[in-house]
């Protein structure tokens, strides 16, 4: 059978291989509750896409959901929109999806959202792409248009993967949901690489043995750009996006993603247990809508007291946490037993990535221009290897206002310009885009003031996501298995938490996780014929490597 033949791709994580989309379209449901507690009130601890997940889906289960809300609904799912063009939205955070999301599309189907494909260098409705390195311009339609060595790169990424992460297996077992085969290969891989960085990976590959081939990919890599920022990061973490096909084939939902976390606050839910038809979060929370940011969390009383800044504390069963875990260090003051020693010591660990992005709106589309001299669209999609280093361009029709991401950086590279200014980027990154495109005068096209965001200086967020180093995969695992081991009702949930940080579809499934576990807690359970991630665990449990 060829790869064209085989069922779609899915982010199915060979770590942990439950089929959360089936879970969640079965029509048996997720579960129940014993009859006397239904009503139960529940804490869920940040409105970003977990806690809205988790909300919504405890909601409709019979629970009462509490939620607590720092800054505003959303979470990294953060749209912004220009003044006086409502329509010309910056993505701040999470900006495109893959369609081997599930989980994610389950809700997005749900609200009726609609999508189109996201403009990533290269992909098929990407009008144009641009390539800057180290002085040169490449322009682009597909990766043939592009010089020989780019070839030889991608050509090389596919033969590492090839031989050395056995791509083709473990890509094959995810499409056709093989457990055993997924679990017999992963759980190697996890054994023989997890003291691997991905640049480790790369120079131990023969095909890689250029270090100019290894230059060029961390620049412009493949897929939805470069990768050099995460060449630090245990390789682990990028055979993940691989297999499941995380970085291709992404969408973008139209007037911003924001629309999605938003619109589960307001969904409400056809035959909702426990509560009349009719029922959202939003009608839950009243006109106050979410409580404000939590202060503390102790166990108290045979469950867990959390405060919030406006002082009033309450006592839950169940508390349902989906910040990023850092803020239980220094934002929220905590009862040591929250966790474990161990799990604190993951916390501890835990490591992220700062992320940077500079937004202008534009009178309209001006980059579709055609330049008489080429034949050429004015701009494409950019990657650089000056400080721009990605440049979207997204096109709202002919006659609308226009929105560029000028900037989009990782790590070191967001790092450049996190003390300045968003007009102040604006003016470091002008001349740098001018010297890719001479005679463009992208100023002149500019509406009003740019918009800006560096998420590790971001209070609530202090990085853009979790992702491990070499060697912290036991870290992880503990974070991720937290919903199994915690018996008195504090879970652990979000992007962070998952295997997949920084994907939307980590933020849900890990919700998920936490949804099994709040039901558990409270005497109930997932139907027989359609069993939970809890009630799997042991035939898909992550492998535990030794520890001494």
């Amino acid at each position: 059978m060829t790869t064209a033949e085989l069922p779609p791709l899915t982010m199915l994580i060979p770590d942990f291989p439950f089929s959360y989309d089936e879970w969640l379209r079965h029509p048996a449901g997720l579960g129940t509750v014993p009859a006397d507690r239904l009503g139960t009130r529940v804490a869920i601890v940040g409105g970003g896409m977990a806690g809205l997940t988790a909300a919504y889906e405890l909601m409709r289960l019979g629970l009462r959901p509490i939620v607590y809300e720092a800054e505003q609904l959303g979470g990294r799912l953060r749209s912004v929109s220009f003044p006086e063009a409502p329509t010309a939205v910056a993505e701040m955070g999470a900006m495109r999806f893959p369609i081997s999301a599930r989980s994610l599309f389950h809700y997005v189907d749900l609200l009726g959202l609609p999508t189109r494909p996201f403009p990533n260098p290269l992909a098929p409705d990407t009008p144009a792409t641009v390539v800057h390195l180290n002085g040169d311009v490449h322009h682009a339609r597909t990766a043939d248009d592009l010089p020989a060595p780019y070839q030889e790169v991608a050509d090389a990424w596919e033969k590492a993967l090839t031989e050395h992460a056995e791509l083709f297996a473990m890509s094959t077992a995810i499409r056709e949901r093989d457990v055993a085969t997924l679990k017999s290969v992963w759980n190697r891989l996890v054994t023989e690489l997890d003291d691997t960085s991905f640049w480790g990976f790369l120079a131990a590959s023969p095909a890689f043995r250029s270090f100019r081939h290894r230059e060029l990919f961390g620049q412009v890599g493949f897929g939805s750009g470069g990768w050099d920022t995460d060449f630090p990061n245990s390789v682990l973490e990028i055979l993940r996006v691989v297999y499941t096909g995380a970085d291709t084939d992404h969408m973008l939902i139209p007037g911003g993603c924001q629309q999605l976390p938003r619109g589960l606050w307001h969904h409400r839910p056809d035959r909702p247990a426990h509560w009349p038809k009719g029922t959202s979060l939003a009608v839950m929370h009243g006109e106050q809508g979410p409580r404000p940011a939590v202060t503390s969390m102790r166990r108290r009383d045979g469950g867990i007291e959390v405060r919030d800044a406006s002082g009033r504390g309450e006592v839950f069963q169940a508390v349902v946490f989906t910040p990023h875990v850092w803020t239980l260090l220094n934002r929220i003051e905590c009862d040591p037993a929250l966790l474990s020693l161990d799990q604190w010591t993951a916390v501890e660990r835990t490591h992220y990535m700062g992320s940077s992005k500079v937004f202008v709106r534009t009178d309209r589309p001006f980059w579709r221009d055609l330049d008489p001299a080429t034949g050429r669209d004015t701009m494409g999609m950019t990657l650089t290897d000056r400080i721009a280093r990605g440049v979207y361009l997204f096109d709202n029709g002919p006659d609308q206002p226009g929105v560029m991401c000028l900037s989009y950086t990782w790590n070191d590279d967001s790092l450049k310009v996190a003390t300045l200014s968003a007009a102040e980027r604006l003016e470091v990154l002008l001349p740098q885009l001018a010297a890719i495109y001479p005679g463009v005068d992208i100023r002149s096209h500019i509406v009003g003031d740019p918009v800006a965001v560096t998420w590790e200086t971001e209070p609530s967020f202090m990085g853009a996501f979790r992702a491990n180093l070499p060697g912290q995969y036991r870290y992880q695992r503990r974070l991720f298995t937290q919903f199994m081991d915690e018996p008195d009702g504090f879970f652990l949930c979000g992007d962070d938490v998952s295997w997949t940080a920084g994907f939307a579809e980590g933020a849900i499934t890990t919700a998920l996780n936490a949804v099994w576990g709040v039901v558990r807690r409270l005497g109930g359970a997932a139907p027989a014929g359609n069993p939970g991630p809890g009630d799997l665990f042991d035939r898909l449990a992550p492998v535990e490597l030794p520890y001494s």
